[in-house]
């Protein structure tokens, strides 16, 4: 840093102003800029915005070390490297250390650019930050991109009417845990860009403060359940629940998450031993991760509109205001990551709701696959909002796992085994694995008929026992796997 503080002891002894100390800075770096870190930095503060002081960057968002080179890189960046000048602004602080030495600090202020692409003047390339990286966009993905930045990031703009006075205490108390850091709350948001001038910005207030429906009436999950397959009105009415949830958003995923618990059912079917078996309606990461997904990922610009959770008899309906976000299609959704609301989503993933590489999507599908439940449906209604629809056909479900436990093992196989064996094998599959004890419980007879068709069916190589002796008390079996 001896060439920064050069720059700002410069500027400091001879009563020069910002700009002065900013073009001494610009020349003690000269000859170091390096493409790589033009790169880098054009993706990372153009499209977010931050801070430079010294030798640190506040990002929007969060606090990175950067090297020291980059604050001797911003000029240069902005006037020869880029096809469309970033926004600098600077301030020269003074400073007085404890041991009672003054000094200056030059900070450098570089708004961000959601109006307009940056791009490189060179190759017009333009590059994207995505998680520790910055990937160039193909021309289909800048054009995208060049749509969804005409307007600024909604959850970045400041709520005027707010104030550090609506923060809820109980959340931000959360919030600081979750982060292990004992400043105060209102330093917390300052640095993590939720508080700006005295006001929170939209964000801050869906995270943080105590009633956001004052500031946004529309932010709110409202959960139906419905008497039948479809949606009835006049006399016919087939609301059976209806529950709206609108305070912050961490307390509205986790109230909408206890009601719709509660709502959904658990099926029963007789299996080929003659017992009932009870399965439950859908897998609760599938219908969960999509709730999350819709109050991360919707557009809370429009203002007409909010987020519906729909529960009919035979499926489950997830709709979310706004359209799928910038390079995220219906085709690739399940492996592309892009985030409308990036401090939202980062906030949610600090809390533990929401898993930022998108392995969420992925999962929902291999969710319902494991349930022998048919895909997950994403659709764009009117190209004005997304919704998730999950089914949950109990007969299809049945059927479906007795024709991959008759594919696995074969139709001779299939028919040899007796209703206990066909049983273990079933419990098998659906689990992963059986023990004598898991298996006699969920008979309800004793071990020792357990035990026998355990021992039958590794007999016949269905399934592989696994242990150290025959009293190993963590002994199991699993489906036998060839070799």
């Amino acid at each position: 840093m001896q060439d920064e503080r050069a720059a700002c002891a410069v500027g400091d002894r001879h009563g020069n102003s910002g700009v002065q100390a900013r073009l001494a800075l610009e020349d003690a770096a000269r000859g170091r800029v390096e493409r790589a870190h033009v790169d880098e930095l054009a993706a990372r503060l153009a499209r977010k915005g931050g801070r430079v002081v010294d030798d640190t960057v506040h990002e929007r968002g969060g606090v990175a070390r950067l090297p020291h080179v980059l604050v001797g890189e911003l000029e240069p960046l902005g006037v020869d490297r880029v096809k469309d000048e970033l926004r600098i602004g600077e301030r020269l602080l003074r400073v007085r250390y404890s041991r009672g030495e003054d000094d200056c600090v030059l900070v450098l202020e570089i708004s961000p650019s959601s109006g307009h692409v940056i791009s490189r003047r060179s190759d017009k390339a333009v590059f994207l930050r995505q998680k520790d990286s910055s990937a160039e966009l193909d021309r289909d993905q800048v054009l995208a991109l060049e749509c969804d930045k005409n307007r600024r990031r909604y959850e970045d703009e400041v709520q005027e009417r707010s104030s550090i006075e609506d923060v809820d205490a109980e959340v931000m108390a959360r919030y600081k845990s979750e982060l292990g850091m004992d400043a105060s709350g209102e330093q917390v948001l300052r640095i993590r860009w939720f508080l700006q001038r005295g006001h929170l910005t939209n964000a801050g207030v869906l995270l943080f403060s105590e009633n956001p429906s004052r500031f946004m009436p529309w932010a709110r999950v409202r959960v139906l359940r419905f008497d039948g397959n479809k949606m009835e009105t006049g006399r016919r009415l087939n609301i059976v629940k209806d529950r709206t949830f609108d305070g912050l958003l961490p307390k509205q995923v986790e109230g909408a998450k206890e009601f719709m618990s509660n709502q959904l059912r658990e099926f029963q079917y007789l299996g080929d031993d003659g017992r009932f078996k009870v399965i439950p309606e859908y897998p609760e990461f599938a219908w969960f991760e999509g709730l999350v997904n819709a109050v991360t990922h919707r557009d809370y610009a429009m203002s007409g509109d909010h987020i519906r959770v729909m529960m009919y008899d035979d499926r489950l309906e997830i709709t979310s205001p706004g359209k799928l976000p910038n390079i995220v299609t219906l085709e690739n959704m399940r492996r592309t990551r892009w985030s409308r609301n990036p401090t939202i989503a980062r906030t949610l993933v600090e809390f533990g709701w929401v898993r930022e590489l998108n392995e969420g999507v992925q999962r929902i599908y291999d969710e319902m696959a494991s349930f022998f439940l048919d895909e997950p449906t994403y659709t764009e209604p009117n190209g004005m909002s997304v919704r998730l629809m999950l089914e949950n056909s109990i007969t299809s479900r049945v059927l479906r796992q007795a024709d991959t436990v008759v594919g696995s093992l074969g139709e001779g196989t299939y028919q040899s085994l007796n209703e206990y064996e066909l049983a273990a094998v079933q419990y098998a599959y659906g689990r992963g694995r059986v023990t004598v004890k898991e298996l006699a419980e969920h008979l309800g007879r004793s071990a020792k008929v357990a035990r026998a068709a355990l021992r039958s069916l590794a007999d016949k190589e269905v399934l592989d026992w696994h242990g150290t002796s025959r009293t190993d008390p963590s002994q199991y079996y699993d489906l036998h796997k060839v070799e």
